[in-house]
């Protein structure tokens, strides 16, 4: 758990978002309550109400921040030109101890609560879209991009419900490159 922040200034409504997110990552979504994150962020209530009217917002909020965040890192991966690269960036950037995985792992879970269900399509269209066109630019036709593109999600969401203990303990995951080799090898061999 983390400690209250001992803060200098006035908060952010960006500070308590980026709280939520933490307690999501900690705790689940529905741990996303405006008393304990006050106690972590060592300020009153009525720092939190001068920012939002309400949990729901906080929420929101938090989600949204996710959302741009995640949307920023597959933007920069755009910027790799070759797509068999691409597709192997994307998968060593799974390996990496981020607390989006974690936070990801927590927002399925919480699935049926509309904001969180909001976030989640987005993300999935954008993240299936980006593997589409991915596969599409290898010469696949629509159908094969398509099919290859939800097999490499399906392999990531897998993935990390397979391995998020580990990811939430900052734990190494061994034998993670011998798994992208077999990704890359089963995704793009014949292409």
């Amino acid at each position: 758990m983390t400690e209250p922040t001992q803060r200098s200034g006035r908060l952010s409504a960006d500070d308590w978002a980026r709280e939520a997110l933490d307690q999501v990552a900690e705790q689940g979504v529905s741990a996303v309550a405006v008393e304990p994150l006050a106690r972590r962020l060592g300020v009153t209530k009525g720092s939190f109400y001068w920012h939002f009217p309400s949990r729901d917002a906080l929420l929101q909020a938090a989600l949204e921040r996710w959302e741009r965040d995640e949307q920023a890192a597959y933007a920069a991966l755009e910027a790799i030109a070759d797509p068999r690269q691409r597709l192997r960036t994307l998968f060593e950037l799974i390996r990496q101890h981020n607390k989006t995985h974690v936070i990801y792992s927590e927002l399925l879970k919480a699935a049926g609560n509309a904001a969180v269900d909001t976030v989640l399509t987005h993300v999935l269209n954008r993240r299936v879209g980006f593997l589409f066109k991915l596969f599409k630019q290898t010469g696949l036709s629509d159908q094969d991009a398509q099919n290859r593109a939800r097999m490499a999600y399906a392999m990531y969401v897998g993935f990390l419900q397979l391995e998020l203990p580990k990811f939430q303990r900052r734990e190494p995951i061994e034998g993670f490159e011998t798994y992208i080799d077999h990704m890359m090898s089963t995704l793009v061999a014949q292409i």
